[in-house]
């Protein structure tokens, strides 16, 4: 997953980086890097703080290009860009939120329309739900059958990842069990 959005990042460098005044070419691969990074770990911070219906919402919704700087989960990902940039390269705020601005939704749109493109291989949602949540077990969840499943209404929410998630482990939604293994289930992805 790490590569492929390393590749991203830098198919998309041109403008925002490789031709940007601001950063002198002995640093784009230095500016490539820390967009590459802030990127991750920015999903990170989404995951590992407790915001995978987001997450997932907003993988399920790339399709057809359909992530914007108006959807919740970029102004994490911008800020931690954004702020990565300012403390590595040392680019103004101005600079540093352009480059963050051009190059964030486009890669995360490329990245996520990978991600469920059957055709191609090269990243998958669990392979990004592994990296994000920092817990390979979550790289053999099947996301995509529970966000199709839970995207019945349109929308993905905890109501919907629990009663998905509560099938999975044997129970309904009403199951006080299948909520604890829920919990233990989304529990032992962060490490809790």
């Amino acid at each position: 997953m790490l590569e492929t959005l390393m590749n991203l990042v830098r198919q998309q460098a041109g403008d925002a980086i490789v031709t940007n005044p601001a950063i002198p070419n002995e640093k784009n691969d230095t500016a490539i890097e820390t967009v590459t990074d802030s990127i991750l770990g920015g999903l990170q911070q989404q995951a590992q703080g407790g915001n995978i219906g987001g997450l997932l919402s907003s993988i399920m919704g790339a399709q057809g290009g359909g992530l914007n700087m108006q959807n919740p989960l970029m102004g994490g990902i911008v800020n931690n860009v954004v702020g990565n940039l300012m403390g590595r390269l040392g680019v103004s705020q101005s600079v540093a939120t352009g480059i963050a601005s051009a190059l964030v939704p486009v890669v995360l749109n490329k990245l996520f329309s990978k991600a469920t493109d059957p055709n191609d291989s090269s990243v998958d949602v669990g392979s990004i739900m592994g990296q994000v949540t920092g817990n390979q077990a979550a790289a053999n969840v099947d996301w995509m059958g529970m966000a199709s499943t839970a995207m019945a209404d349109g929308k993905l929410d905890m109501s919907d990842v629990m009663r998905v998630a509560g099938g999975f482990l044997g129970g309904g939604s009403g199951n006080q069990q299948a909520g604890g293994g829920l919990g233990g289930m989304l529990g032992g992805l962060f490490g809790k």
